[in-house]
Formats: structure tokens, C-alpha cells, sequence
């Protein structure tokens, strides 16, 4: 295996070591994935292990391809045993074989996010809960963290003592479940939670998979939460020939539940655990990575690493302060056609990354007046498009009938007639039966409510029964064409002959399309196969690397990626890191976190890094002042490059809105005349009626911002306009009558 010749020092000692546990901390750029490949190519190779005794997990889809065509490059087809999966597509496929074990059809619907939003307001009609007081979005957070955390209803119950929210958000759990288990159906949370409660209640599925999966390897370990930790747990547990692959410096999704103890306490978990650290990155440049060293090592909680590179030192990082957003977003769409024009580089090669995606509106604007071509990741997933998620609900009721969000979505696509009268009595129906929609629908005539509308919902029921009668006797493509040809979907959109109707026509080509190519590259291609499949593609892997054009993202979208030029924008306290992590009660552990995206941030750089700030930024239709982002002020002098100051421009050209035509002047708010220093007399004439009890220099504390000092008091029409820095949040502006300050 002469590859291995290519490995440096820590990597190849990570390849040999393959008994007992591992911990790999692999930093930014570090080479774990060729680690884990040729780890996987020796074990076949070299110890002869059988690919069918190994595991991978990933968390993505798109990683776990590269992995899997990785391994078969180094090894040839011997490597397709390999079970290489993402955690929720492992969890899929042991319970399809066995759920049935623990209560549940082997035929379950997988919900993302949109059917559980719908089966979450049905349960909270059904129990009159005021949606203006308690969202369903508040109730699927709690949901979801409990089932993170393996916590069912009961136990959930237990643990709400006298908290009425607490006690609320239990029996909406409940429900919830009920629900599910009643549809036959399992959310996200849902196939990890009952892949460890098979586990932990079942000695013999356990068995089978510890003696089927005798080494297993975990990439990005630091973002499992504690039902993951679990289900590795219970795997790892008879040959502990455990592998994991991760960098705390790079955890940052504790707000999906992610739990950096994991990694962090590896060896309390496996004390005889061995640990190697890969600290050579083959990314970017070392002035890049100085800056990301410096940042992250201002972080209390963290094991101790530093990364290095032989690419030479690099250009300087650029640093620019700009008076607002709209001066920043100017900046990098004309940086970014002079890099592709005058430099060489494409669109491709550059990304914009900030920390909110309200943040993207700004650079979409002048990206579009500036002509380069760029894409939002993170935006509307392609399966969550109307079109797209109706034909996908005709596919999953043929698949599982029981799936009652389903079958209601479809029943008057295209229009039948049958009205929500009609739904709610049969809804009914099924409730009092203890049966699914889709039964009660077939048993329309004996709902003596409904009347006439029985001969309505016949047609739907016979299309429904006569779709699934050809399953697995005609491909998904052919299933697909039926479902068009009978409903007329297609026809419809044809109809309407406009722009939106040939776009959306344009989707249901491409939904035909990847059902094709499902269908070409799986053995036995089944629906429940297929529906799986589309379950459990995430955002990023809708990132089409061979497109050119500037990608916007976030940084928490931004993980595992890499260009050679990077654009931090936002980089403002109050902004990044975020105000709620700097004021909450728990604010040292998320300012970590917040400093630990930031690293991720300057760690996606290879060649070229700027950062970038405004003084002042629009927030809600209100003016914002803030202080340069911490993060930067951690990054050492001789490692900036900043360009000539932007306030040597006059002042029109610093407050420049994007013009949008003629009108556009009349949207641009007068500037508001300097003033200096201003003491407020007692008695202001017509101005206003009381006077204030603080004077600039005076330290003063606001309901929300906390504790701050007086920089400036302006006179008003009306009333004092009264500038604050804040210890936390920074500089804000505000007029006394709203902010209430009390002096100290």
C-alpha cells in the first residue's frame, strides 16, 4: 500500500494503532479523512479484518460518499462491505430490520420538519393550547432536546415539578408521540432514541451488531450529543475497538444539542484510550492559521493543540472598519471582480460567511448590481418546494397509508372537492375507531356524516390501491409517471403557462431525475429506500461544487468547507459574538462556543482572509453602534493588514444607500447635524417636558443592556437622544422618553 508512504508521523501512528480505543484530535485541515481511510484500508489489507465487521459513521451524506469512494480507490471492491453511513442512515437501517421489537410496522414514515410542524399544530388544536402564548416551534425545541438527551414523556413528566411551562410542554410530548406511534411514523430525534432503546432492551439485536461491527470509526465526534454517545456506546461495547476522529476547537452545535463532553472526557469514558493529535494542516497558510491558533487558545475548555503548515507564511490577514453594511458588502463584491478579473481566481473559489442569515440581504444586493453570480446555502431545501413535497406525500402514502399527514396533504391535490368539513368528519371518524385517516377514507361509506362526499373520496382511494398493487412490479420512475398521468399535476402547471409554473415543472423534472439515478445506483431499489434517502439529505449537500459562483453562507453552514478566499463579515460584539451569548446566564461557556465558530470561520480560508465590521448597522429598523469583535482584538497587530481608513470619504459617500432608481433619494434619512458634548438645561423651552437626571459621563443602567456610561446627549425635537457605551452591548443609540435610564 505505497499511499501509506504519504502519510506524515501522527497520521501514520493513527493508522496502525487499530486495537482498543483511539482518540484522534484532528484539527482544522489535518487530513482525517485520508486518516480514516487508510486506517480502514490497512484493517482489510494488513490485519485482515473482513469489511463486514467495519463501521464508519459520518454526519453528512456528501462525507460519507467521499469516504466510501476513498476506501474503494485504496482497496478496490473488496471495501463494499463497509458499512459507511451517516448516523441517522445507520439507525434507519437496523430499525427497519427490528423495530418491530419495540412496537413499531417495519414500514415507518421518517418526518422532517415541515410534517412535524404540521402534526404538532393538529395536537395542539386538539388540546385548545392559545398558539399565541405557547408556539409549536417552542414545543418542538423541548421535544427535541429531551430526545437528545434520551428522555421520553414519562421521565419528562417527572422532571417538570411544579413548572407550568414544564408540565404544558410534557403533555404535548406526550400527545406528540402518541401521534407518531399512531402514523407509524418516527421524526429525526426519533431513530436514534429508538436505535438505543432496541439496544438497551434487547440483548440479542445488541449482540448481533457488537459481533457484526468489531471496529468502528466516528468522524466529527465532537458535534454527537448524548443519545449518540449512547448508541456508540452500546456498539463499541464488547471489542472496544473504538476509533474516534474529532476537534473540540471546532464544536459548535450545542444548540442542536451537541455535547463537547463527549470528546472532551474520552478518556474518563475508555481509560485505556490512546491519543494522537494531527497538528500539520495542508489547508492554508500559516498567517491564517496564527490568527485561528491566537483566537482559539483564549478558550478555558479545550485540549491543547497548535496548528502548523509548510505553505509558507502567506499574506497578511486584512482587517477593514466600515461605517455601515452597506460600505462592507460594497467592498467584497469589488474585491471579489477584481480577484476574478485582474487575479485569476473564479467565483467559485470565494465565499462570504457571517453569523446571522438576516446578514446575507446586504451582499445579495450589491452581488446583484455588481453582476456576480452567487448562491445562499442554507436557503429553501429543494424537497421542501410545494411541488416537490406534494408528489413526495403521494409516494409516501403508497409506501405507508398510515401516514396520516400524508394522505391529508394529497387528498384534494388536484382538487376533488371534498372540503374540510368533509376531512374533519372523517378525521373524526378515524379518532373514534382508533384507525388511521387513510382507513377511515376507505371506509367512507360507513361515515353516515359525510353523505354524497363518499363518492368524492372513492376515486382517491381506488388511485391510492391501484398505485400500490404495482409496487415492486414497475420502477419508481414509472410509479412517479402514473402518480403525474392520473392526478394531472403536470398538465395543471402547463396550464397556467407562466414563469413560476415552468420553474416548478422544471423541479418535478429534477425529482424524476434523482429518483433515476436512486434507482441506477442501488442494488434493490425499493420506495422506503428512496424515501430514506431523500429524508436525510442535509443542506450542505446540496452544494454543487462544480457551479461558479460566490457562496453566502453562515458559519455554522461553513463547516467542513474550504475556499481560497474568505470574507468574515460582521465581526462586531453584540453581532459575533451574538448579544445573547454575551448576556446570558451562562455566558463563559457561549462565548467559547461563539469563539470556537470563529475559528472554524479563519480556519476555511487557504490563501486570502478578510475581516469585516461596521460602526454602525441596521438591527430591526433601528441604528446599532458596536465595538470591534473581540475575536479580532485576539488576533495579534503583526498579523493585520488594514487598508487606508474608509472615513477620509465625505460624509454622502459614507452613508450611500444601493439606488434602486429616481425615487430612491426619498428613502435615505437626512443626516442628523454633529453635535458636540451637550449638557441639557433644566428648562428646554417647547422641548421636552422633563428634564434628565444623568449628564454625559454619568454611568447609567438600561432594562436590557445593563450598565453603561453617558457619550453623548443630543437635543431633539421632541426629546434627548441620548448615546450609551454599554460593558456588554456595546454602543447604542436611544431616546431618553423610551430607554428609561436610571443613573448609577
Amino acid at each position: 500500500m505505497n499511499s501509506i508512504d504519504m502519510l506524515n508521523g501522527p497520521q501514520y501512528k493513527a493508522v496502525m494503532q487499530t486495537d482498543g480505543p483511539i482518540l484522534i484530535l484532528a484539527g482544522a485541515g489535518s487530513g482525517k479523512t485520508r486518516v480514516l481511510t487508510h486506517r480502514a484500508a490497512y484493517l482489510i489489507e494488513e490485519k485482515g479484518v473482513n469489511p463486514y465487521q467495519i463501521m464508519a459513521i459520518t454526519f453528512t451524506n456528501k462525507a460519507a460518499g467521499e469516504m466510501r469512494e476513498r476506501i474503494n480507490s485504496l482497496v478496490g471492491l473488496g471495501a463494499n462491505g463497509i458499512w459507511v453511513a451517516t448516523f441517522h442512515a445507520t439507525c434507519v437501517r437496523i430499525l427497519r430490520r427490528y423495530i418491530n421489537r419495540i412496537g413499531f410496522e417495519t414500514n415507518f414514515t421518517i418526518y422532517d420538519a415541515d410534517d412535524q410542524k404540521a402534526l404538532m399544530k393538529d395536537i395542539c388544536k386538539s388540546m385548545e393550547i392559545d398558539t399565541k402564548l405557547y408556539k409549536e416551534k417552542m414545543f418542538l425545541a423541548a421535544i427535541s432536546s429531551a430526545k437528545n438527551e434520551l428522555i421520553g414523556p414519562a421521565e419528562f413528566a417527572r422532571n417538570a415539578g411544579d413548572d407550568f411551562e414544564k408540565i404544558k410542554q410534557a403533555q404535548v410530548y406526550k400527545e406528540y408521540q402518541k401521534a407518531l406511534k399512531r402514523n407509524n411514523a418516527l421524526d429525526f430525534d426519533d431513530l436514534i432514541f429508538y436505535a438505543v432503546k432496541l439496544f438497551s432492551e434487547d440483548e440479542q439485536v445488541l449482540s448481533h451488531y457488537q459481533e457484526r461491527f468489531r471496529y468502528i470509526m466516528v468522524d466529527e465526534y465532537q458535534d454527537t450529543n448524548t443519545a449518540q454517545f449512547k448508541l456508540i456506546w452500546f456498539l463499541a461495547g464488547k471489542y472496544r475497538n473504538l476509533c474516534v476522529v474529532g476537534d473540540d476547537d471546532q464544536s459548535i452545535y450545542k444548540f442542536r444539542g451537541a455535547n463537547i463532553y463527549n470528546i472532551l472526557n474520552f478518556e474518563k469514558f475508555f481509560p485505556e484510550a490512546a491519543v494522537i493529535k494531527l497538528e500539520q494542516n495542508y489547508r492554508s497558510t500559516q498567517n491564517i492559521l496564527d490568527a485561528a491558533n491566537s483566537v482559539i487558545a483564549n478558550n478555558y475548555s479545550r485540549k491543547q493543540k497548535k496548528l502548523w503548515t509548510a505553505n509558507g507564511a502567506g499574506e497578511k490577514i486584512t482587517f477593514c472598519q466600515f461605517i455601515n453594511g452597506y460600505e462592507e458588502a460594497a467592498f467584497a463584491a469589488k474585491d471579489i471582480t477584481e480577484k476574478v478579473f485582474q487575479k485569476g481566481y473564479q467565483y467559485k473559489d470565494c465565499a462570504v460567511l457571517y453569523r446571522t442569515n438576516a446578514q446575507s440581504r446586504l451582499f445579495e444586493e450589491k452581488f446583484i448590481v455588481s453582476n456576480i453570480p452567487y448562491r445562499i446555502i442554507g436557503g429553501v431545501n429543494f424537497y421542501a418546494r410545494k411541488e416537490i413535497k406534494d408528489l413526495l406525500c403521494y409516494l409516501k402514502t403508497v409506501d405507508n397509508a398510515s401516514d396520516d399527514l400524508a394522505v391529508r396533504r394529497i387528498i384534494n391535490i388536484p382538487k376533488r372537492g371534498i372540503g374540510a368539513t368533509t376531512i374533519g368528519r372523517v378525521q373524526a371518524y378515524a379518532a373514534s375507531q382508533e384507525i388511521s385517516f387513510y382507513d377511515a377514507l376507505k371506509a367512507a361509506d360507513e361515515i353516515p356524516s359525510i353523505g354524497k362526499a363518499a363518492a368524492k373520496i372513492r376515486p382517491f382511494v381506488l388511485l391510492i390501491q391501484s398505485l400500490r398493487s404495482k409496487l415492486g412490479l414497475i420502477s419508481l420512475t414509472d410509479l412517479l409517471d402514473e402518480i403525474l398521468e392520473n392526478t394531472g399535476y403536470v398538465k395543471e402547471l402547463q396550464a397556467e403557462g407562466t414563469e413560476e409554473a415552468k420553474a416548478r415543472i422544471e423541479n418535478i423534472d429534477e425529482l424524476i431525475s434523482k429518483i433515476a439515478d436512486y434507482e441506477q445506483g442501488e442494488e434493490e431499489p425499493t420506495l422506503s429506500g428512496f424515501l430514506e434517502e431523500v429524508a436525510l439529505v442535509a443542506d450542505i449537500d446540496t452544494l454543487e461544487e462544480e457551479s461558479n459562483y460566490v457562496v453566502l453562507m453562515t458559519l455554522h453552514s461553513a463547516k467542513g468547507l474550504e475556499f481560497s478566499n474568505v470574507y468574515l463579515a460582521g465581526m462586531e460584539d453584540g453581532l459575533f459574538p451574538s448579544y445573547m451569548s454575551i448576556v446570558s446566564e451562562t455566558a463563559a461557556e457561549d462565548i467559547e462556543e461563539e469563539r470556537r465558530l470563529a475559528y472554524v470561520g479563519i480556519t476555511r480560508a487557504k490563501e486570502h482572509l478578510t475581516l469585516t465590521c461596521a460602526k454602525e448597522r441596521m438591527v430591526r429598523g433601528d441604528i446599532q453602534f458596536n465595538k470591534v469583535s473581540r475575536f479580532v482584538k485576539e488576533i495579534p497587530e503583526e498579523l493585520l493588514k488594514k487598508p487606508q481608513s474608509r472615513e477620509t470619504q465625505k460624509p454622502q459617500e459614507r452613508h450611500h444607500r444601493p439606488s434602486y432608481g429616481k425615487g430612491s433619494e426619498a428613502f435615505m434619512a437626512k443626516p442628523m447635524a454633529a453635535a458636540s458634548t451637550y449638557n441639557p438645561p433644566k428648562n428646554f423651552g417647547n422641548g421636552p417636558k422633563e428634564t434628565l437626571s444623568y449628564t454625559v459621563g454619568d454611568r447609567v443602567s438600561h432594562v436590557k443592556f445593563g450598565k453603561g456610561t453617558v457619550t453623548l446627549i443630543v437635543e431633539g425635537g421632541r426629546d434627548f437622544e441620548v448615546t450609551v457605551d454599554f460593558d456588554s452591548a456595546g454602543v447604542k443609540k436611544m431616546f431618553a422618553a423610551f430607554a428609561k435610564l436610571k443613573k448609577e
